[in-house]
């Protein structure tokens, strides 16, 4: 048996008890997020119970984050939500199966590696805004059948039993961690419920999730090319929103667990699992940061928990619906209100008077594009991009030029900073053309030429200088410099001074 769990991870330090635990405290709160995604898309809850159990199960045996768990999410509800209404589910499997095969080659390339350009303004942006969200899906719980909010006795019953799980989880892991304090919480809630017979919400007032094995299906669609131009754009959103939030769910539990997951191989594990739930009847998904965390504050580590959640899950379904249709929605609403206060990032409250206005701005401005548009992935892009244009301009105010003439009569300038295309317009005010001696160098040692923005300015520089019969060098050019002159010499005509004796740090990475 130990030889069996090694094949996933799963060595000697892994503690079963915890893990197997945990793992069945994320099956009972995967339950109404599951049903509640699956009907927000406008599909059947037994479509996002059988998408959270094949996703959970294939990437918890394949993934690259031991511990992260996922399932059917809201964000990719969000996303397909448009075709299923319009086209109905058979698209949304084929759709699935589109994107998980767009994600396993985002893996195979290794793309993953581009979660590294995502500034930490951005994470803490995403983190709260989905912490908000989280907590504001709760406030349904609130509210009766017409959308009114409960009154009386009904409201202060749900207020209690929601407060009483909150101060089992909060208070429970200061007397003891023997057991994880969400399934206490779970257990609790529903013994008093069931023993005083509390008139409360439960999850079978939802939707029924009585079934069997998610059955095995070829989406029933015409395999033409207009059927793959109408799928492909909620494919390739769906694919890149999984991503997304699935490696940013990574990074989180790297931090809180203090070890390193693999983005490429995670990617891989979510395509496959897309594939399995689009010809299993499932709505797809990605990771979970809510189930993730409850997960990992549970104190699992291994591969394990995520596999017994998602067997527990099945379970549930085949043989346990009927008792887990009485579980108390007020136990299941305290517990993400849990999630969602551990999930905020409170630190980041404390960098509004340290940190650069421009990382405020992007954090701000992240947090409220995931709270009001729900798109995890356009909030990261928009991040992203502003960032980058930060940064660009911090970096085009930095380019310096010192001067000088030698005995000989030559005009020296020595460049400091890259020159690029937001530092070319600063770049190019540094020279005086009419009134440089006959000769001019230009030395780059402490300066590079980054992109063809770069390169069009020294030709045009140059042109400068012949136009006035001057002559123009080019000195200490690093060899990657060197490579992009060399490969635009028909556009530019410059003299490169060679130095022999000049030695350039080269990024060997």
């Amino acid at each position: 048996m130990r030889k069996i769990f090694n094949l996933f991870d799963l060595k000697q330090q892994v503690d079963y008890k915890t893990e197997i635990l945990s793992g069945l405290t994320v099956a009972l709160a995967l339950v109404p997020e599951a049903i509640a995604f699956a009907m927000i898309a406008g599909l059947s809850p037994l479509t996002g119970l059988y998408a959270a159990f094949v996703m959970g199960l294939v990437t918890s045996i394949l993934g690259g984050r031991p511990g992260m768990i996922s399932g059917a999410t809201g964000a990719v509800a969000v996303v397909i939500a448009a075709l299923a209404l319009s086209h109905g589910p058979e698209y949304i499997f084929a759709t699935v199966i589109l994107a998980g095969l767009i994600q396993v080659l985002a893996g195979v390339l290794k793309l993953g590696k581009l979660m590294r350009l995502v500034p930490h303004p951005v994470i803490f942006g995403f983190v709260n805004g989905l912490a908000i969200i989280i907590f504001m899906a709760q406030l349904d719980q609130f509210k009766d059948g017409s959308g009114s909010w409960l009154t009386g006795q009904p409201l202060y019953i749900l207020l209690g039993l929601v407060l009483l799980t909150m101060l089992i989880i909060w208070g429970l892991p200061k007397i003891t961690k023997a057991v994880p304090a969400s399934l206490t919480a779970i257990l609790v809630i529903f013994g008093l419920v069931s023993y005083w017979g509390i008139d409360t919400r439960t999850v079978g007032d939802i939707a029924s999730i009585n079934g069997g094995f998610p059955p095995f299906h070829i989406p029933a669609v015409p395999f033409t090319w207009e059927s793959f131009v109408l799928i492909f754009p909620y494919a390739a959103i769906m694919a890149g929103v999984g991503l997304i939030e699935s490696l940013l769910t990574l990074n989180i539990v790297d931090e809180i667990t203090e070890t390193r997951g693999r983005g490429n191989k995670e990617a891989v594990a979510q395509g496959t699992a897309n594939i399995l739930s689009g010809f299993f009847s499932g709505m797809g998904g990605c990771a979970m940061i809510g189930q993730s965390l409850i997960n990992i504050s549970s104190g699992a580590r291994a591969r394990l928990s995520g596999i017994v959640a998602a067997v527990m899950l099945l379970v549930f379904i085949m043989f346990g619906s009927g008792l887990i249709e009485k579980m108390p929605m007020a136990a299941l609403t305290g517990l993400m209100i849990m999630v969602a206060v551990g999930t905020f990032e409170w630190a980041s409250l404390k960098t509004f008077n340290r940190m650069p206005k421009s990382d405020i701005f992007v954090m701000v401005l992240v947090t409220l594009v995931t709270i009001f548009l729900h798109n995890l992935a356009l909030a990261v892009v928009i991040g992203v991009v502003i960032s980058a244009l930060v940064f660009a301009w911090d970096n085009a105010k930095r380019i310096r030029a010192r001067k000088h003439i030698d005995q000989n009569g030559i005009k020296h300038y020595e460049i400091y900073g890259p020159l690029f295309f937001g530092s070319v317009t600063v770049f190019n005010e540094k020279f005086d053309v009419l009134n440089d001696p006959e000769e001019v160098i230009i030395d780059f040692a402490e300066s590079r030429v980054v992109d063809m923005s770069g390169i069009e300015a020294l030709n045009k520089l140059t042109e400068r200088y012949l136009k006035v019969g001057k002559k123009l060098h080019l000195k200490h050019l690093s060899p990657d410099c060197r490579q992009l002159l060399h490969n635009a010499n028909e556009i530019i005509d410059v003299n490169i001074i060679e130095d022999p004796t000049y030695k350039v740090a080269v990024d060997k990475i």
